[in-house]
């Protein structure tokens, strides 16, 4: 053990909903989601209809979280989702979830990496006249988010909040002048509205706005009585990106006319600036040149929560020694110190590899990586909700609306949703590039991989396999929030 290594537990009690909502709604990104989802939305998705295919995915995931809330009441663990496969669909699924969720939120922060360096490198351009490369700038973010994660995850939580509450406040802004000069219509909740263009991939689109309030159970073991603490940060997380992306998505749509929304969005497609058109015409240029700062402040704040979360999976999979044990040593701080450090530098490394073959960030690097990882994430909230209903199932939980309707109903909304990713791969990764149609595959091998990979530990590391649920199983606990449970999970309460 390193000098600062304080043990290889996280920081108990250390965060309360808010600091989870701010972990979680700061890896979504509201103003990026704005700048960049929701004006792919309007383009190519269902134009005019867009709010109502935000409000549409919340209500999967809010038919999801019910389960999700019962099966965080019972089981606490930094492993997050893959914690919750192992518990529905036994290890070696469990493993599978684990590989997948470590492959999409490693490849997240690679692309989070190209999107804050390029715009950094052109905002900070276009603002001051200094230019500097683009891999420089997201090297430079990348190497702050690991010192920060290093100083503690309440820190992060703190740093992440702020910048949560400027995105925010500059889009509430903005909506409330558009409805106060335009008003908002009410066109856009008319069939003729919902279903223009395509409205599968509106839903589609719509659902990668939501990404990362599954980071809720990740941060459990550090949260103050997560027993309830999760639960409430996961309703809040989506019901208020629900409102922030749904909401001001309503207003660019109501500003630019509903009907000629999409016509509109597809001119300002190439340069990506439709909502900063919006703004110099109702918040004025010096409000606009704040939204473009504050755009920075969103993209380093959603690579800071994502780092945060890939080092947990990281930390969570060392920990079982299915990777290396190292992995789950922490600081005196309680932050995982050599997953951080691990993280940081396979980031730094893969986006190092396409600046150095010259590839153009936004068109090559940010729409591989982040395209992945959407299609991993989705696939991984999809085999959590399954899991829930198949756990609850087995151990006759009586209450079958919140243990299994709710999140069966959930689960089919989520696979239809991948099976759209899948279909519209090209739309999600944003290029028709073979390279780029081809990484779906890798899900293919981690399957593979996971069950091999399984079988092997099964036959030859008994330990470890018993491992990947016997880690769990410590941070069982019951509903007093303080006592741990050796063993088997408590049985489940009435509602």
């Amino acid at each position: 053990m390193t000098d600062d290594s304080g043990s290889m537990q996280l920081r108990r009690n250390a965060l309360g909903v808010p600091g989870i909502v701010f972990l979680v709604l700061a890896a979504v990104a509201p103003l990026t989601g704005i700048v960049v989802v929701a004006s792919l939305a309007i383009a190519l998705g269902n134009g005019g209809g867009t709010p109502v295919a935000f409000f549409g995915v919340a209500i999967v995931l809010l038919f999801f979280a019910i389960g999700y809330a019962q099966m965080s009441k019972q089981l606490v663990s930094a492993g997050g989702f893959y914690a919750f496969v192992v518990k529905g669909l036994g290890r070696a699924g469990g493993l599978v979830a684990g590989l997948v969720a470590t492959l999409g939120y490693n490849f997240f922060v690679v692309g989070t990496i190209g999107t804050s360096g390029f715009f950094m490198s052109t905002i900070i351009g276009q603002l001051t006249g200094f230019q500097l490369h683009w891999y420089i700038w997201g090297f430079l973010s990348i190497a702050a988010c690991f010192v920060m994660a290093r100083v503690g995850v309440d820190f992060s939580s703190k740093v992440l909040g702020v910048s949560l509450v400027l995105e925010t406040t500059i889009l509430v802004v903005f909506d409330i002048a558009v409805l106060i000069r335009t008003g908002f219509s009410a066109q856009v909740f008319t069939p003729e509205a919902i279903f223009s263009g395509s409205f599968p991939i509106g839903l589609l689109l719509a659902a990668t706005g939501f990404l990362g309030f599954e980071a809720t159970a990740l941060f459990s073991e550090e949260a103050k009585r997560p027993l309830t603490t999760v639960p409430r940060a996961t309703y809040t997380a989506i019901i208020a990106i629900a409102l922030i992306l749904g909401v001001t998505a309503w207003a660019i749509v109501s500003a630019t006319g509903v009907d000629a929304a999409q016509a509109t969005a597809v001119k300002h497609l190439e340069t990506g600036d439709l909502v900063f058109s919006l703004a110099g015409t109702y918040l004025g240029p010096v409000l606009t040149t704040i939204m473009e700062i504050l755009l920075l402040v969103s993209l380093f704040a959603a690579m800071l929560a994502f780092h945060n979360s890939a080092t947990r999976y990281l930390y969570s999979l060392g920990r079982t020694r299915v990777l290396p044990h190292v992995l789950s040593r922490t600081r005196r701080s309680g932050a995982p110190q050599t997953a951080g450090l691990v993280q940081a530098i396979f980031a730094a490394v893969m986006a190092g590899i396409f600046a150095i073959a010259g590839a153009d960030p936004i068109g090559v690097l940010v729409p591989a990586m982040l395209g992945f990882g959407t299609l991993a994430v989705l696939v991984l909230q999809a085999l959590a909700a399954l899991s829930i209903v198949v756990h609850f199932r087995r151990t006759h939980d009586p209450r079958w609306w919140s243990t299994t309707i709710a999140p069966g109903i959930g689960f089919l909304g989520l696979v239809v949703i991948v099976v759209l990713a899948v279909l519209n791969f090209s739309v999600v990764a944003g290029s028709n590039a073979l390279g780029i149609q081809l990484l779906p595959l890798l899900l293919v091998l981690a399957l593979i991989g996971g069950l091999t990979y399984a079988a092997y530990l099964r036959r030859n590391r008994p330990d470890v396999y018993s491992a990947l649920s016997t880690d769990l199983e410590k941070f069982n606990v019951h509903s007093s929030d303080t006592a741990p449970l050796a063993g088997a999970t408590s049985a489940p309460s009435q509602d």
